[in-house]
């Protein structure tokens, strides 16, 4: 049994004793906390909306999260089942002092996890995390009396307006996509994805769709992270000429992957890639990635003569700097776009619906157009760490072994080269240094990244 409990949420296995996986007893600690925290941030509100994916436990967590907030004393929107990013919007149109999401995103199904919200429907900051994991620990929860208990209110209209939403997004061209008759393949993992993608579709003149896993079950058809291991069905699917495009989505549809006409991968990196393109070939302004993230969106950026900023790893330090920079789009490398003309926070839904009408203008097929962007490949490995390694003390002499080179210290040590770069980084959930190298072919990156380990291995034992 596991039990990750962390600034962006808490997430563990179902089932075992309390404390060691995410239990009912966890369940409600932490949902106590949480909306401990809400109630000493807000006065303007006294809703708070949960919404969940489609999990086996899914249902079991709604109604112990649904009801420790009514014990709390709070109303609550329950969306029921919903996407990631239908979650966020609705805690703004509801006005909301915060969110749920019932999710663990991409891991397995004995998996579940809260990934809480604020008043702006985007995660918590790394000192509100922080709040929430001291309540729950000190236990210091005040349960709303008989007559102060909250209500349910159940909404199940957010998906339609959120489709409603991107539909509305000037950069959507619903009669683009109409007149290039695309057949699409979809890929949802049985779970939520396979309602909201295909409703998406057909909302934008789709009329041919290839549903693969796409029956909300939470009986997942393959390991849910969109990676190209685990999804050889669509690959197969998309090699037999049946399709345009294929489109990939994690459990929560907050990540979007892309199949080629020809079955090879798009790369989950270059989905955020090709959006920003179509996007600032409209509206020039800056863009944000996370340190991790592929160059290529910093090169196409440079093309349309605008500024690229990278910002620490994590959805919030991204969105931060958006707000920062003022970035007319942004994301992680995980296929995870962010586009701000909707909302601060990756959106599945948006990065299919701009992706297709830059298809649709374009005349060209998916690999077509992924042959016109910056060709880089990205490699990940690690290094375990022994109990005596002092980690902070092995970054700094890294940073110090390649001062001649250009290094960031926001968030562990990068280091820039001319035509590749390392990114090294402690684990926040395992005793590991991750270690993401990339460059323009898959052996160098893989050379690069060895490299830098040897070096760690041999700082470690100075």
């Amino acid at each position: 049994m596991s039990l990750i409990k962390s600034i962006s949420g808490i997430r563990g296995t179902i089932g075992g004793r309390a404390g060691e996986g995410l239990s009912p007893v966890d369940i409600v600690k932490f949902t106590s906390a949480y909306a401990t925290l809400m109630r000493q941030q807000s006065s303007r509100s006294n809703v708070i909306v949960v919404g969940r994916d489609a999990r086996l436990s899914g249902r079991m967590v709604l109604n112990l999260v649904v009801g420790t907030l009514t014990g709390m004393g709070f109303d609550v929107v329950n969306i029921g089942l919903a996407t990631t990013p239908t979650t966020e919007l609705a805690v703004v149109e509801e006005h909301a002092c915060g969110g749920i999401i019932i999710t663990a995103s991409h891991n397995p199904k004995q998996w579940n996890a809260l990934k809480l919200l604020n008043a702006r429907g985007e995660f918590l900051t790394d000192e509100e995390g922080k709040q929430v994991l001291a309540i729950a620990e000190a236990a210091e929860f005040n349960f709303a009396d008989v007559d102060h208990l909250g209500r349910e209110q159940k909404n199940y209209t957010y998906l339609r307006r959120h489709i409603d939403a991107v539909l509305a997004l000037p950069l959507v061209d619903e009669e683009a996509i109409r007149k290039a008759n695309f057949t699409v393949a979809v890929d949802a993992v049985n779970s939520v994805g396979g309602i909201a993608i295909p409703k998406l579709l057909d909302a934008l003149g789709v009329k041919h769709v290839e549903k693969l896993f796409c029956d909300p079950t939470g009986n997942f058809g393959h390991t849910p992270e969109p990676i190209p291991e685990n999804l050889t069905a669509i690959s197969d699917f998309m090699r037999s000429g049946k399709a345009d495009v294929g489109f990939v989505v994690d459990p929560d549809v907050d990540r979007l992957a892309i199949v080629m006409e020809n079955g090879e991968f798009f790369v989950e990196e270059y989905t955020l890639v090709a959006v920003a393109d179509y996007v600032l070939s409209h509206t020039p302004g800056a863009t944000v990635s996370n340190l991790s993230s592929s160059r290529a969106l910093r090169d196409v950026t440079l093309s349309h003569g605008c500024t690229y900023t990278a910002a620490a790893v994590g959805e919030v330090n991204v969105t931060t700097e958006m707000r920062r920079t003022n970035a007319v789009i942004g994301g992680e490398g995980n296929g995870g776009v962010i586009y701000p003309e909707l909302h601060y926070g990756r959106d599945a839904l948006v990065g299919v619906a701009l992706f297709l009408t830059l298809l649709a203008k374009s005349g060209k097929t998916v690999s077509q157009l992924k042959a016109g962007y910056p060709q880089y490949v990205i490699a990940k490995t690690k290094l375990e760490l022994r109990p005596e390694m002092d980690v902070d003390a092995i970054l700094k002499a890294i940073e110090k072994h390649f001062a001649g080179e250009r290094v960031t210290t926001i968030d562990g040590v990068k280091i820039d080269f001319e035509d590749s770069w390392v990114h090294l980084r402690k684990s926040n959930t395992e005793p590991i240094i991750r270690i993401y190298s990339e460059a323009h072919t898959q052996e160098r990156a893989q050379q690069l990244g060895e490299q830098v380990r040897q070096i760690v291995l041999q700082l470690s034992r100075n």
